[in-house]
Protein backbone atom coordinates (compact mmCIF):
# COMPACT_ATOMS: atom_id res chain seq x y z
CA UNK A 1 0.00 0.00 0.00
CA UNK A 2 1.73 3.33 -1.08
CA UNK A 3 2.67 5.26 2.33
CA UNK A 4 0.36 8.46 1.10
CA UNK A 5 -2.88 5.71 1.61
CA UNK A 6 -1.36 4.38 5.00
CA UNK A 7 -1.35 8.11 6.35
CA UNK A 8 -4.47 8.55 5.42
CA UNK A 9 -6.18 5.95 7.01
CA UNK A 10 -4.15 7.07 9.61
CA UNK A 11 -5.53 10.13 9.79
CA UNK A 12 -9.26 8.96 9.26
CA UNK A 13 -8.66 6.78 12.52
CA UNK A 14 -11.06 8.54 15.23
CA UNK A 15 -8.70 10.08 18.00
CA UNK A 16 -9.20 8.75 21.87
CA UNK A 17 -11.16 11.74 22.69
CA UNK A 18 -13.77 11.26 20.07
CA UNK A 19 -14.06 7.87 21.24
CA UNK A 20 -14.21 8.80 24.82
CA UNK A 21 -17.18 8.47 26.84
CA UNK A 22 -17.59 11.40 29.20
CA UNK A 23 -19.36 9.54 32.09
CA UNK A 24 -16.95 6.57 32.39
CA UNK A 25 -14.67 9.31 32.56
CA UNK A 26 -16.10 10.90 35.52
CA UNK A 27 -16.75 8.33 37.45
CA UNK A 28 -13.25 6.92 37.12
CA UNK A 29 -11.67 10.47 37.75
CA UNK A 30 -13.78 11.98 40.68
CA UNK A 31 -16.20 9.02 42.33
CA UNK A 32 -15.44 6.62 44.69
CA UNK A 33 -18.49 5.39 45.59
CA UNK A 34 -17.52 2.86 48.28
CA UNK A 35 -15.74 5.61 50.22
CA UNK A 36 -18.94 7.46 50.39
CA UNK A 37 -21.06 4.24 51.05
CA UNK A 38 -18.62 4.05 53.83
CA UNK A 39 -18.53 7.38 55.27
CA UNK A 40 -22.30 7.20 55.27
CA UNK A 41 -22.21 4.30 57.40
CA UNK A 42 -19.43 5.67 59.45
CA UNK A 43 -21.85 8.73 59.80
CA UNK A 44 -25.02 7.51 60.62
CA UNK A 45 -24.15 4.79 63.03
CA UNK A 46 -22.32 7.49 65.09
CA UNK A 47 -25.48 8.97 65.58
CA UNK A 48 -28.06 5.73 66.22
CA UNK A 49 -25.23 2.97 66.92
CA UNK A 50 -27.36 1.21 64.00
CA UNK A 51 -26.40 1.18 59.99
CA UNK A 52 -28.94 2.57 57.64
CA UNK A 53 -30.61 0.56 55.23
CA UNK A 54 -32.47 3.08 52.80
CA UNK A 55 -30.28 6.42 50.66
CA UNK A 56 -31.75 9.09 48.92
CA UNK A 57 -29.31 10.42 46.26
CA UNK A 58 -29.98 13.49 45.11
CA UNK A 59 -28.91 15.34 41.81
CA UNK A 60 -27.78 11.12 41.20
CA UNK A 61 -26.46 11.39 37.79
CA UNK A 62 -25.24 7.87 36.97
CA UNK A 63 -26.63 6.95 40.50
CA UNK A 64 -23.10 5.01 41.28
CA UNK A 65 -23.52 5.68 45.04
CA UNK A 66 -27.04 4.08 45.11
CA UNK A 67 -26.31 0.88 43.25
CA UNK A 68 -22.74 0.25 45.52
CA UNK A 69 -25.43 1.06 48.35
CA UNK A 70 -27.50 -2.09 47.11
CA UNK A 71 -24.59 -4.29 47.33
CA UNK A 72 -25.55 -5.12 50.71
CA UNK A 73 -28.39 -7.13 51.65
CA UNK A 74 -31.78 -5.56 52.82
CA UNK A 75 -30.90 -1.98 51.23
CA UNK A 76 -32.85 0.29 49.20
CA UNK A 77 -32.23 3.04 47.20
CA UNK A 78 -34.05 6.49 45.51
CA UNK A 79 -31.59 7.81 42.63
CA UNK A 80 -32.74 11.31 41.66
CA UNK A 81 -31.83 13.56 39.11
CA UNK A 82 -34.01 15.83 36.40
CA UNK A 83 -31.12 15.38 33.67
CA UNK A 84 -32.53 11.75 31.84
CA UNK A 85 -29.18 11.27 29.57
CA UNK A 86 -26.98 10.22 32.93
CA UNK A 87 -29.78 8.52 34.36
CA UNK A 88 -30.15 6.08 31.35
CA UNK A 89 -26.16 5.97 30.85
CA UNK A 90 -26.53 4.29 35.01
CA UNK A 91 -29.24 2.24 33.77
CA UNK A 92 -26.87 0.86 31.03
CA UNK A 93 -23.69 0.90 32.78
CA UNK A 94 -24.37 0.87 36.28
CA UNK A 95 -27.61 -0.95 37.09
CA UNK A 96 -27.16 -3.61 34.63
CA UNK A 97 -23.97 -4.58 36.59
CA UNK A 98 -25.83 -5.65 39.54
CA UNK A 99 -27.63 -9.32 40.52
CA UNK A 100 -31.30 -8.83 39.87
CA UNK A 101 -32.08 -9.19 43.06
CA UNK A 102 -30.00 -6.05 43.81
CA UNK A 103 -31.02 -4.10 40.79
CA UNK A 104 -34.75 -4.53 42.10
CA UNK A 105 -33.80 -2.33 45.45
CA UNK A 106 -33.03 0.53 43.12
CA UNK A 107 -35.45 3.06 42.32
CA UNK A 108 -35.15 5.82 39.55
CA UNK A 109 -36.80 8.80 39.38
CA UNK A 110 -35.74 11.50 36.96
CA UNK A 111 -37.49 14.69 38.75
CA UNK A 112 -36.71 18.20 40.14
CA UNK A 113 -34.87 16.91 43.79
CA UNK A 114 -37.69 19.53 45.54
CA UNK A 115 -40.08 17.45 45.09
CA UNK A 116 -41.46 15.66 48.09
CA UNK A 117 -42.17 11.80 47.61
CA UNK A 118 -43.76 9.42 49.06
CA UNK A 119 -40.80 7.46 50.26
CA UNK A 120 -38.91 8.78 53.02
CA UNK A 121 -35.06 7.46 53.42
CA UNK A 122 -32.79 7.01 56.35
CA UNK A 123 -30.30 8.96 54.56
CA UNK A 124 -30.20 11.79 51.64
CA UNK A 125 -26.98 12.15 50.31
CA UNK A 126 -25.91 15.62 48.09
CA UNK A 127 -22.57 14.85 46.76
CA UNK A 128 -20.08 16.87 44.71
CA UNK A 129 -21.14 19.96 45.64
CA UNK A 130 -24.08 19.66 43.25
CA UNK A 131 -26.31 21.47 45.61
CA UNK A 132 -24.57 24.60 44.89
CA UNK A 133 -26.87 25.28 42.18
CA UNK A 134 -29.22 27.10 44.64
CA UNK A 135 -27.45 30.11 44.34
CA UNK A 136 -29.44 32.27 46.96
CA UNK A 137 -30.22 31.65 50.40
CA UNK A 138 -33.48 31.54 50.16
CA UNK A 139 -33.41 28.67 47.19
CA UNK A 140 -30.96 26.91 49.09
CA UNK A 141 -33.09 27.10 52.40
CA UNK A 142 -36.00 25.62 50.01
CA UNK A 143 -34.53 22.96 49.28
CA UNK A 144 -32.85 22.02 52.42
CA UNK A 145 -36.36 22.46 54.02
CA UNK A 146 -37.50 19.45 51.19
CA UNK A 147 -34.88 17.15 51.34
CA UNK A 148 -35.72 17.26 55.57
CA UNK A 149 -39.21 16.40 54.10
CA UNK A 150 -37.74 13.58 52.27
CA UNK A 151 -35.91 11.96 55.52
CA UNK A 152 -37.34 9.55 58.18
CA UNK A 153 -37.72 11.53 61.46
CA UNK A 154 -34.33 10.03 62.76
CA UNK A 155 -32.75 10.55 58.79
CA UNK A 156 -29.38 12.48 57.63
CA UNK A 157 -28.41 14.47 55.60
CA UNK A 158 -24.99 14.26 53.70
CA UNK A 159 -22.95 17.33 52.12
CA UNK A 160 -19.38 17.76 51.32
CA UNK A 161 -18.21 21.00 50.02
CA UNK A 162 -14.71 22.26 48.34
CA UNK A 163 -12.58 25.17 50.04
CA UNK A 164 -9.77 26.42 50.24
CA UNK A 165 -7.52 29.61 49.27
CA UNK A 166 -6.59 27.88 45.82
CA UNK A 167 -9.96 27.44 45.14
CA UNK A 168 -10.76 31.23 44.31
CA UNK A 169 -7.59 31.71 41.85
CA UNK A 170 -8.96 32.48 38.29
CA UNK A 171 -7.68 30.39 36.17
CA UNK A 172 -5.83 27.80 38.87
CA UNK A 173 -5.73 24.41 36.93
CA UNK A 174 -5.56 21.08 38.65
CA UNK A 175 -3.82 17.94 36.56
CA UNK A 176 -4.27 14.76 37.61
CA UNK A 177 -3.01 11.43 35.80
CA UNK A 178 -5.24 8.17 35.81
CA UNK A 179 -4.69 5.18 34.17
CA UNK A 180 -5.07 5.97 30.13
CA UNK A 181 -6.28 9.57 30.54
CA UNK A 182 -5.32 12.77 32.86
CA UNK A 183 -8.31 15.16 33.50
CA UNK A 184 -7.97 19.08 34.61
CA UNK A 185 -10.07 20.50 37.08
CA UNK A 186 -10.03 24.24 36.04
CA UNK A 187 -11.17 27.17 38.50
CA UNK A 188 -12.08 28.98 35.57
CA UNK A 189 -14.11 32.29 37.25
CA UNK A 190 -14.94 33.56 40.56
CA UNK A 191 -16.50 36.57 41.90
CA UNK A 192 -15.79 37.65 45.14
CA UNK A 193 -19.39 39.77 45.33
CA UNK A 194 -21.55 37.68 44.12
CA UNK A 195 -19.44 34.28 44.82
CA UNK A 196 -20.52 32.98 41.85
CA UNK A 197 -18.23 30.35 40.00
CA UNK A 198 -17.66 28.64 36.90
CA UNK A 199 -15.42 25.34 36.90
CA UNK A 200 -14.57 23.00 34.02
CA UNK A 201 -13.92 19.55 33.66
CA UNK A 202 -11.19 18.46 30.76
CA UNK A 203 -10.38 15.21 29.61
CA UNK A 204 -6.82 14.61 27.59
CA UNK A 205 -5.46 11.08 26.49
CA UNK A 206 -1.90 9.27 25.22
CA UNK A 207 -2.72 10.43 21.43
CA UNK A 208 -3.08 14.20 22.40
CA UNK A 209 -6.42 14.88 21.91
CA UNK A 210 -8.51 16.51 24.68
CA UNK A 211 -12.29 16.32 25.44
CA UNK A 212 -12.41 19.99 26.49
CA UNK A 213 -15.22 21.22 28.79
CA UNK A 214 -16.67 17.87 28.68
CA UNK A 215 -18.39 19.02 32.33
CA UNK A 216 -19.26 22.57 33.29
CA UNK A 217 -20.34 24.09 36.76
CA UNK A 218 -22.18 27.25 37.10
CA UNK A 219 -22.44 27.56 41.09
CA UNK A 220 -22.44 29.71 43.90
CA UNK A 221 -19.22 29.05 46.10
CA UNK A 222 -20.86 28.08 49.60
CA UNK A 223 -19.13 28.45 52.64
CA UNK A 224 -19.23 26.15 55.52
CA UNK A 225 -20.89 28.76 58.37
CA UNK A 226 -23.60 29.69 55.55
CA UNK A 227 -24.43 25.96 55.15
CA UNK A 228 -24.48 25.42 58.87
CA UNK A 229 -26.35 28.44 58.92
CA UNK A 230 -29.13 27.72 56.49
CA UNK A 231 -29.90 23.83 58.00
CA UNK A 232 -30.03 25.50 61.35
CA UNK A 233 -32.95 27.82 59.71
CA UNK A 234 -34.33 25.17 57.19
CA UNK A 235 -35.17 22.75 60.80
CA UNK A 236 -32.33 20.50 61.38
CA UNK A 237 -31.43 19.57 64.94
CA UNK A 238 -27.66 20.21 64.41
CA UNK A 239 -24.85 19.94 61.91
CA UNK A 240 -21.90 17.90 61.98
CA UNK A 241 -18.21 19.07 60.08
CA UNK A 242 -16.06 16.36 58.96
Amino acid sequence: MPKNDKKRRKQRKPTLAARADKYDLYQRSVQEPSCEVNFIDKAYKAIHKRKPKSLREDFCGTFAVCCEWVKKKGRTAIAVDLDPEPLEWGREHNLAQLPPAARHRVVIRQRDVRTVADEKADVLAAQNFSYWIFKTRSDLREYFEIARQNLKDDGILVLDLMGGGECYEEGRKDPRKLKGFKYLWEMHSFDPISRDATHYLHFSFKDGSKLKKAFTYDWRFWTIPEIRELLAEAGYARSTVY
